[in-house]
């Protein structure tokens, strides 16, 4: 069974694809699947996807970003390599290609943009896939529950079967994903903060974090449900791993917020 639907709408309620299985399928050509430069506003290439519940998907990326959102984009673009940084005590393949991470997480709402390009050419990256996690509001990570609020765990995979705040998804033509999540909350001992991966044909092209501006972290945890965590103990200055070319550019965006940045990647 193959079934054709839209990357962004319905893929979670087919039970799911691996993040692993996609970028197997993506890369199975000799010629691979990256398309930089492209400007078409369509599919560009399609890959079929064992999904959790032993059918096919064929995942098309379309057109997430258009127009405007990467006119955006370019306001701000320096086509600089984006910098590596640590991936953290707490990825996993959380086998969900999503644009809504949020499930039943509560929080101010922040609409997550990123433009993937090839550094080299700065042009567009269409088909490489963007895989994100962060905390939330209270600083809690999904899949690691407990070492994340102190207790043990944490170190050889999930101890929890939890998916929120989690997901990936693959760039249209403009090079661009959009994610809906919640603004991340307070973890012990870093300032907030978003983890990222950009793959491309099975190969991981950049793992790296995204930050905030620091009045938008202010006037987000001045309400709830961030107000109860009883206050952030770490911020940009105080963090080893910050880096100031990862803040994300913001604006307000209906009832939250909306978080833009070019990711550009040695392809």
């Amino acid at each position: 069974m193959t079934t054709q639907i839209d990357r962004r709408a319905a893929l979670g309620a087919l039970g799911g694809v691996s993040l692993a299985a996609l970028l197997a399928a993506c890369g199975k050509d000799d010629g691979g699947s990256g398309a930089a430069g492209s400007t078409t506003t369509g599919p560009t290439t399609s890959a079929e996807v064992p999904t959790t519940l032993g059918t096919t998907t064929t995942v098309s990326p379309q057109s997430a970003g258009g127009g405007d959102l990467a006119a955006r984009f370019d306001a701000f673009a320096t086509c600089s390599v984006t910098r590596e940084l640590t991936e953290g005590p707490y990825y996993f393949d959380v086998d969900s290609i999503r644009s809504d991470i949020r499930e039943d997480r509560e929080g101010t709402p922040l609409r997550l943009a990123i433009r993937v390009r090839d550094a080299g050419e700065c042009t567009p990256l269409a088909d490489a896939v963007v895989d994100i996690w962060h905390c939330d509001a209270l600083g809690t990570y999904s899949g690691f529950e407990s070492a994340s609020q102190g207790g043990p765990g944490g170190g050889s995979g999930p101890t929890d079967d939890e998916t929120y705040l989690r997901g990936a998804q693959v760039t249209d033509a403009d090079g661009i994903v959009q994610f809906m999540t919640v603004y991340p909350g307070g973890y012990r001992g870093r300032t907030v903060h978003i983890h990222a991966k950009v793959h491309l044909d099975r190969t991981t092209l950049v793992t790296t974090q995204l930050f905030f501006d620091e009045d938008v972290s202010e006037a987000v945890f001045a309400e709830a449900p961030y107000a109860s965590d009883g206050g952030r103990n770490t911020f940009n200055e105080d963090d080893s791993i910050f880096d100031q070319s990862l803040v994300l550019t913001t604006s307000e965006d209906a009832d939250g917020w909306l978080g833009l940045i070019n990711f550009d990647v040695e392809a």
